[in-house]
């Protein structure tokens, strides 16, 4: 236990940055927990827990779309992205945004004309049993083995990192519990307790509280970022941005890739490998989105819980519009993390600790660096909101998909 207090205490983290994380998840599972409760007289239908009764604001509809999509992949994997390729990995957010406007104007309609629960029951009701069976048995399989076990495992991963935990473990009657699986652990349960309890309506209306931590906690983040850079240059947050722009386009980076939206292979072949370029962009990139946000359980069912098919159209127009802001929160403080590590020199009044190995370390490391004490666990717990939340809305799915499609019809 000393090891692992003083492991945090060496990552940065002051008693108060964890009183806030604390706080949050206490608040994250209460308030999951008192709209779980049942009204007096009133025993929840299968409407009622599935799609929350169909009473969705266009607000809260948005707001669970993007706190089902965002999670410790976003965090760590696009930042470090950022920090390698540039912000051509925010075309992935820009075209989502487009398909999602694309979906709330033709696909959610017809689905919330049927009065459909899932995907699988639109298929059968279109097709037959069997394409609705074996698209049920599918997403189940990917729920269980791939989605929960991958948002679990890498947000345990970032965690772990920006707590500096790694390699450490834990004695729990007897048996030797890596920090790691621990963590999974505690994701699942939290996650568990309100959005198996509570259903959709639990998942749905806490979303609405943890996309305003993971938006608010990485904007913050970033623009603390930005002001410090801003000191060393004698400027604000808007000249060190503009300072890092015009330096990584000109002189001796003129041929830096990390401000071009579409990497042309002529530009940089590593560059063009790793994110889409303009043929990806038109000619497949807006396919998988179409999959993914319009045929994807856990995404799409926040959109058929919605109190009425207008308010659905302008849900996913308000995740469109979140989803425009991702590249701010993600990608651009992977960038900062570039330049900086340019010349490390320049910066060394803000005292740096430790360095970046791996690109995907990037984001952690700028928490370390530049987030000051309280703030740093604010932006912490929109790591964990951006994990907990994926989390629980594969749950709900997960449960959603097997009791409609499979044992209740089954």
């Amino acid at each position: 236990m000393n090891k692992i207090i003083e492991a945090i205490s060496q990552s940065g983290f002051k008693t108060i940055d964890l009183i806030i994380l604390v706080i949050y998840l206490v608040l994250l599972v209460g308030l999951g927990l008192f709209l779980s409760r049942n009204k007096a007289g009133k025993e929840k239908s299968a409407n009622d827990y599935f799609l929350a009764g169909n009473t969705l604001t266009w607000w809260a509809v948005g707001a669970s779309l993007i706190a089902a999509n965002i999670s410790a992949e976003q965090f760590i994997g696009m930042s470090g992205t950022g920090f390698r390729d540039g912000i051509a990995i925010a075309a992935y957010e820009v075209m989502a945004a487009v398909t999602l406007v694309v979906i709330g104007k033709f696909l959610l309609p017809v689905m919330l004309d049927r009065k459909i629960f899932t995907i699988p029951q639109f298929l059968r009701e279109r097709y037959n049993d069997g394409v609705g069976l074996a698209f049920s048995i599918l997403w189940l399989f990917l729920y269980v083995f791939v989605n929960l076990t991958s948002v679990a495992w890498l947000g345990a991963l970032a965690i772990e990192q920006i707590l500096g935990l790694q390699g450490l473990s834990v004695n729990i009657l007897g048996f030797t519990i890596s920090m790691r699986m621990l963590i999974i652990l505690a994701l699942f349960i939290i996650a568990g307790l309100y959005s198996i309890y509570g259903g959709l309506a639990s998942v749905a209306w806490t979303d609405v509280m943890q996309v305003t931590f993971l938006v608010g906690g990485g904007l913050i983040t970033a623009f603390i970022a930005l002001t410090e850079m801003g000191k060393v240059f004698g400027t604000d947050a808007i000249g060190a941005l503009s300072r890092v722009y015009t330096d990584l386009t000109t002189g001796s980076h003129v041929n830096d890739v990390h401000f071009h939206l579409v990497i042309q292979e002529s530009h940089n072949v590593s560059a063009f490998e790793n994110v889409p370029g303009i043929a990806a962009v038109v000619g497949g990139v807006w396919l998988t989105n179409l999959g993914y946000w319009g045929f994807n359980q856990y995404i799409i069912q926040k959109g058929l819980a919605a109190k009425s098919i207008s308010e659905a159209k302008k849900g996913l127009v308000f995740a469109g519009f979140l989803k425009i802001l991702i590249p701010f929160i993600v990608v651009l403080p992977g960038i900062c993390a570039y330049y900086i590590m340019q010349d490390p020199q320049a910066f060394s009044n803000i005292h740096l600790v430790g360095h970046i190995e791996r690109a995907d370390d990037a984001y952690p490391w700028l928490i370390r660096n530049f987030t000051p004490t309280g703030i740093k666990g604010l932006s912490f717990a929109a790591l964990a909101a951006a994990i907990i939340s994926s989390l629980a809305s594969m749950f709900n799915s997960t449960s959603t998909l097997f009791t409609m499609d499979i044992y209740k019809k089954y």
